[in-house]
């Protein structure tokens, strides 16, 4: 049991700690990820972005994923959500343009802020609050990817046991604190669990900022040599 965001991210960060990072960057899924993330990239000493991305809705069920959509446009499907009868070609299109139009206004907003970070040749730790089908941590996957990364590093507090060997297959490496067997929620593993608004995304995002009220990166530790990228 985490006692909120913050605490998980402290955590995660402790785990981290050890050999060097090639100038890395912490790309956080909004909303709740980038609170976690803010914590990762602080303790760390690494920048901070977000990773644009958004949960595809089940028809007639809301809150149930059946993929994600990055703001590129990169779709990832669970595994079985082709074989329902229509849903890819009557359903699916109309809710990649809902979900589409609404990433063009959060990247609206969220670029006055802060323009997009480079990714090619970096350590990039993706990070959100929990994986529960790790639909959204997937879609981030597959657009950081086509960036040419040094590495990419998954690090989550919790994560649903059945879903973490399929986000392995898209990075290369998962650091995750707690597979519980009774998962049913990310939520049920915080104490405090408040909604995270587009504001505090907002305030997060400027004090990591490269123009922001961030102090100045600290002197690089003395560290072990540059981390190696690890096999797939």
């Amino acid at each position: 049991m985490f006692r909120n965001r913050e605490d998980a991210g402290r955590l995660l960060a402790e785990r981290l700690r050890g050999p060097a990072f090639r100038d890395p960057l912490v790309l956080a899924i909004p909303r709740g990820g980038v609170v976690v993330g803010a914590m990762l990239a602080g303790e760390l000493w690494a920048d901070l972005d977000v990773a644009l991305v958004r949960k595809l809705r089940a028809p007639g069920q809301p809150e149930l994923a059946i993929g994600a959509i990055s703001a590129t446009g990169e779709t990832y499907l669970q595994p079985n959500a082709e074989h329902v009868p229509g849903l890819v070609q009557r359903y699916l299109p109309e809710e990649r343009r809902r979900q589409l139009a609404e990433l063009l206004q959060r990247k609206q907003l969220l670029r006055r802020i802060r323009p997009a970070a480079p990714i090619a040749g970096r350590s990039v730790i993706v990070t959100d609050d929990g994986l529960a089908t790790g639909s959204t941590m997937i879609a981030a996957l597959l657009t950081i990817q086509r960036e040419r990364p040094f590495e990419v590093i998954v690090a989550v507090p919790v994560a649903a046991p059945s879903r973490i060997d399929e986000v392995r297959r898209y990075c290369d490496e998962v650091l995750c604190l707690s597979y519980p067997e009774d998962f049913w929620a990310v939520g049920q593993f915080y104490k405090d669990f408040e909604p995270v608004e587009d504001w505090q995304v907002v305030e997060l995002l400027r004090e990591f900022a490269p123009d922001g009220g961030r102090k100045e990166k600290a002197p690089a530790r003395e560290a072990p040599a540059p981390r190696e990228a690890a096999l797939p």
